[in-house]
């Protein structure tokens, strides 16, 4: 007949059949008639002895049920839904639940003891948030001749913010890494980075904050050091604030900072300001005065303030790198720009844009237009810009036509004769149309095919672009003539020859 298991509750637990074994629970139940129970039985007694010490807490745990944790050597029990620490602390990175009002938690995150209130926890110690310590503490810290000695130091964020000691010492330099900022520990109370070097000044913003009936120093500087009404003598730089300083019994000069970065030297009441020093001699000159618009030379009277002393900007051997100004009223000597159209422009001999045209080591000037009246010219014809098909080079013989205006003569003899593409024209008209500049009058250089002769008559040949001399028998009456040859040359070749269109 199968046995039925109940709890201390009567609560029923399970039903061990006839012949088996039960592991509803971490203890095997073993039924009627089991062969071999006594091994089962025998292990059940150690495993209650033992606790079931084990890195792993068992697996089927009831209620009260006590476990002891090998690897955290901690006897705990089951309290229905979780396993608890039958003494010490919980121990744990995260809050525990389900403790008792008394019961202790170790954060091991932040490495704090806290205490349960029945509500929430309550630290205990040490005070501080996280991985940090904040609090006051007494410790001893050995000084330089390796006597310990006895201090009160305050921590906030585990930084040591001031040392409290009754004698003074420099502390041992093993143990200075433990408190940096501090190398010396004064009698009294001794803030942090308030070092031997710094003379009582803390580097800092750590501050004693309160009001204090007297002190030695101020801002490091002796009470000594400090400037007193009747006393007002300096021996050092002095220091003042942007605000400057005042000279005058109605403040008439100033002398200060203005927008942070900007020296100001001001008459408040008047309306000059003079710059006085003596000569080589020794006797004080006014070189300069300033006025509200003006900067002027200075008086050669300085009792009368009469009469203006010869002032020179600069000297011939120290010079100014550049002085700007709006108009100069007075004699330059030399000048490197001169102003056109409010544009300085510097003189060249180069053709080179924007430029003051200056003549070079054989008196030339060169330009790309000169536009006015001239009554010489370097070039020999007169020639106009015609829209031409494509680009032809200089001396080609056109003809108009084509799919512009003109296009290159490949007839003989051709009547449609425009003239000569121009190599340089001494006068160029249309200049600014787009196009070929072609030779209406004068001498160039021209394509011909064929000997010819000084004072040939040349028309247009069959040969792309090229003149021919005609025979004095083949002239008619309307021959349309390139030109007349002003050389003689007998090559049957193309080549160029002067002409005269």
């Amino acid at each position: 007949m199968a046995y039925i298991i109940n709890k201390y509750n009567t609560a029923q637990l399970t039903v061990v059949e006839d012949g088996t074994i039960d592991q509803t629970t971490d203890l095997k139940l073993v039924g009627k008639n089991y062969a071999g129970y006594g091994e089962i039985q025998n292990e059940n007694f150690v495993f209650l002895l033992e606790n079931f010490a084990g890195g792993n807490q068992p697996p089927k745990a009831l209620m009260g049920q006590i476990w002891f944790d090998s690897s955290t050597s901690k006897l705990k029990f089951y309290d229905g839904n979780r396993w608890r620490t039958t003494g010490g602390a919980e121990v744990d990175s995260n809050t525990p639940a389900g403790l008792s009002e008394g019961d202790f938690w170790w954060d091991t995150q932040n490495e704090q003891l806290y205490a349960y209130n029945g509500t929430s926890f309550v630290l205990i110690g040490p005070q501080g948030v996280g991985d940090s310590v904040t609090r006051f503490q007494s410790r001893t810290i050995r000084d330089s001749f390796g006597t310990n000695r006895p201090v009160i130091v305050s921590v906030v964020a585990d930084e040591v913010i001031h040392i409290i000691s009754g004698i003074e010492f420099v502390i041992n330099a093993e143990e200075a890494p433990d408190y940096p900022g501090f190398d010396v520990v004064r009698q009294g109370l001794t803030l942090k980075n308030t070092t031997n070097s710094s003379q009582g000044a803390t580097s800092t913003a750590h501050r004693w904050w309160g009001t204090a009936t007297n002190a030695d120093r101020l801002g490091g500087i002796p009470a000594e050091n400090y400037v007193q009404t009747g006393l007002a003598s300096f021996t050092n730089l002095v220091e003042f604030s942007d605000l400057g300083i005042s000279i005058g019994d109605s403040n008439d000069l100033k002398i200060r900072i203005i927008n942070d970065d900007k020296g100001m030297i001001a008459n408040e009441q008047g309306r000059e300001i003079y710059i006085q020093v003596n000569d080589i001699n020794l006797q004080q000159q006014m070189p300069i005065r300033f006025q509200a618009n003006s900067v002027l030379p200075g008086y050669s009277n300085l009792i009368n303030l009469t009469g203006v002393n010869t002032v020179e900007i600069g000297s011939d051997s120290e010079r100014f790198t550049t002085m700007f100004a709006t108009t100069f009223n007075g004699r330059a000597t030399l000048a490197a720009t001169l102003e056109l159209d409010g544009t300085g422009r510097s003189a060249t001999v180069n053709n080179t844009a924007n430029t003051i045209v200056g003549r070079d080591a054989n008196r030339d000037i060169r330009a790309n237009l000169f536009r006015g009246t001239a009554t010489q010219a370097q070039y020999a014809d007169l020639a106009e810009v015609y829209e031409s098909d494509k680009d032809y080079e200089p001396g080609t013989v056109v003809v108009f036509g084509g799919e512009k205006e003109i296009t290159e003569s490949n007839t003989f003899c051709d009547y449609r004769i425009a003239g000569v593409v121009s190599t340089n024209p001494a006068h160029l008209m249309n200049s600014e149309s787009p196009g070929l500049p072609i030779a209406l009058r004068g001498k160039i250089p021209c394509k011909v095919v064929g000997p010819v002769k000084k004072g040939d008559l040349l028309v247009s040949a069959i040969e792309p672009g090229c003149a021919i001399a005609i025979s004095p028998a083949a002239i008619e009456n309307n021959v349309f003539v390139v030109g007349k040859s002003l050389e003689d040359n007998l090559n049957d070749e193309i080549k160029f020859v002067m002409i005269v269109v």
